[in-house]
């Protein structure tokens, strides 16, 4: 048991603690966002500010480029999703959750190809492929953009983005040596499981209802 906790945690050893402390409040809040939105809350973006807030400061100290630009990106959709979850189309009814149409699945495609040029770019002009994981990072940020665009666009299968992209992050934050980050993934895959149950179980209630 000793030898797993300590390879799980040896890389925080010598690591200043208030990044780790940091850390552990981000991932508490990242949680709770994940949460939020599972049902269907509009509180899912001001606690996903405050974890994506604090995951930039936290990615930048480390050069994680590709992570970090991802938790910047989160940030700007958390503000416009905000938006979004709380218009009123016919100044009645908020948004409601739906699936995405052809327009919008071509639309997702297009971010998600855009996506893996741009952190390609970023990579190379700050010089960071250093590691293997460097390029799945490109992966999983193309999956992230698509999937965070999806959720303020209050659509069902950003779910299932979700779920893609944070199985393929609890091993690789895990390598990275952030071991709180990545149990923070392995919470929200799960979570992103009953997410997806629940948006559809909540978008086939709306729609008996009509």
């Amino acid at each position: 048991m000793d030898s797993i906790f300590d390879w799980l945690f040896s890389e925080y050893i010598g690591r200043d603690t208030h990044l780790i402390v940091l850390e552990l409040v981000a991932a508490f809040f990242g949680v709770v966002s994940v949460v939020f939105s599972k049902r269907n809350s509009i509180w899912v973006f001001p606690t996903g500010i405050i974890s994506t807030l604090i995951s930039v400061y936290i990615l930048a100290v480390y050069g994680l480029m590709g992570d970090m630009l991802i938790n910047a990106y989160y940030f700007v959709m958390s503000i416009y999703g905000w938006y979004y979850w709380t218009r009123k189309p016919d100044n009645v009814h908020e948004t409601p959750i739906t699936f995405t149409t052809k327009k919008q699945k071509k639309k997702s495609i297009w971010i998600f190809l855009a996506t893996m040029v741009f952190i390609a770019l970023v990579y190379q002009v700050f010089d960071k492929w250093q590691n293997w994981y460097s390029y799945t990072d490109i992966l999983t940020t193309a999956i992230f953009f698509v999937g965070q665009w999806l959720m303020s666009k209050r659509k069902v299968e950003n779910w299932l983005y979700w779920i893609v992209g944070d199985s393929i992050s609890v091993p690789l934050y895990f390598l990275k040596g952030l071991t709180f980050t990545a149990l923070l993934y392995l919470a929200m895959t799960i979570l992103a499981v009953f997410g997806y149950r629940s948006w559809k179980k909540i978008f086939n209630n709306n729609r008996q209802t009509v």
